[in-house]
């Protein structure tokens, strides 16, 4: 046990490494000129490019640049974003709450929306629905996201104006929350109204976060149907299963207590691999609905050329994702031992 926790954790840095790394090695593709703008901090600068390309090696090797950057970063500084005008790090710290608002808000009803037309789908197998389900899937596979955001927009938004259509607040909630009215606890804008008493400021977060999440959800859920649907319908063949039916187990319990929780476990790693995916997922639908979150910052970054902002994104992406997939392999030597020896 020990030593698959420490193989897992020692995977970690590599990762990151390797992600950081290609990113730089693509940034070597933009002349060093453009990627000076990214050092500067105010347009007085701009007359000194040849001088901040000295200074910062961007005429240098990749390795030499990547060596310079991993020093800093192990040093707590991430370097300076021109586009939101911050440290990385605090450009960080101050939008992830919103994209993790909106990452749980998706995630939640992604895992058990998914994994229940997922069981119905093997539990009717071939029957009518199944292929229902199965062509829900197939148009969330087919919809590009962007296309889906805009329809939505141009429906609730533009048509029947019932729904936000950018923001996570209105004009009216978000000045309570900079005057102090609504306290910042968390920095996820639901939590902190609901905690604060402010029910008015929490419907009007929760509205805005309908359009991103359904979007979200609808890219992100036709994986979770299939991959459950294929594990269950291995579980209702398995021997054990036959075994219950001639016992006489109800098929309601079979299902339940039987099929559904041994088809779980390959499951585990599709929601690890979604929340991947609503991380990458959240840099369109960040941008399309105007929601301040790292994802709409990590788009401008990479549009402005920004690499202290676009390598700072991918740190803290990779970071999540590997450290869930850390989570995701420790918690299968609790399910099943026998991976502990993989």
């Amino acid at each position: 046990m020990l030593n698959f926790v420490i193989r897992r954790v020692l995977a970690l840095p590599l990762i990151m490494l390797a992600v950081t790394f290609l990113i730089v090695l693509v940034m070597q593709l933009i002349p060093p000129e453009q990627r000076a703008v990214a050092f500067t901090t105010n347009l007085q600068q701009l007359d000194r490019v040849q001088e901040i390309i000295k200074t910062n090696h961007l005429d240098g090797s990749v390795f030499e640049q990547y060596g310079l950057w991993l020093g800093q970063a192990l040093s707590g500084n991430l370097g300076f974003s021109r586009t939101s005008g911050q440290p990385v790090t605090a450009t960080l710290l101050s939008r992830f709450p919103a994209t993790l608002e909106l990452t749980l808000f998706t995630l939640v009803p992604l895992v058990w929306v998914g994994i229940w037309l997922g069981g119905q789908a093997a539990v009717h197998r071939n029957r009518l629905p199944d292929a229902v389900i199965r062509i829900i899937a197939v148009l969330g596979y087919s919809i590009p996201s962007f296309v889906l955001g805009v329809w939505l927009l141009v429906i609730f938004y533009g048509a029947l104006d019932w729904l936000p259509g950018t923001g996570n607040l209105s004009n009216d909630s978000a000045i309570l929350v900079m005057t102090g009215s609504v306290r910042h606890i968390t920095g996820l804008v639901t939590l902190d109204a609901l905690l604060s008493g402010r029910l008015d400021v929490f419907w009007d977060g929760l509205r805005h976060l309908i359009l991103p999440a359904f979007t979200l959800l609808v890219v992100g859920i036709p994986a979770l149907i299939k991959g459950t649907r294929a594990s269950m319908i291995e579980a209702l063949h398995s021997d054990y299963i036959r075994t219950a039916r001639a016992k006489g187990i109800t098929e309601r319990d079979v299902i339940r207590k039987h099929a559904r929780r041994n088809a779980m476990l390959p499951v585990a790693t599709l929601i690890s691999l979604s929340v991947s995916g609503l991380l990458q997922g959240a840099v369109l639908a960040e941008t399309l609905y105007g929601y301040p979150g790292v994802g709409a910052w990590a788009a401008q970054a990479a549009a402005a050329g920004d690499l202290p902002g676009v390598l700072g994104f991918a740190l803290m992406a990779a970071t999540i994702v590997a450290v869930i997939n850390l989570l995701t392999d420790l918690a299968y030597t609790v399910i099943d031992p026998r991976v502990r020896y993989a």
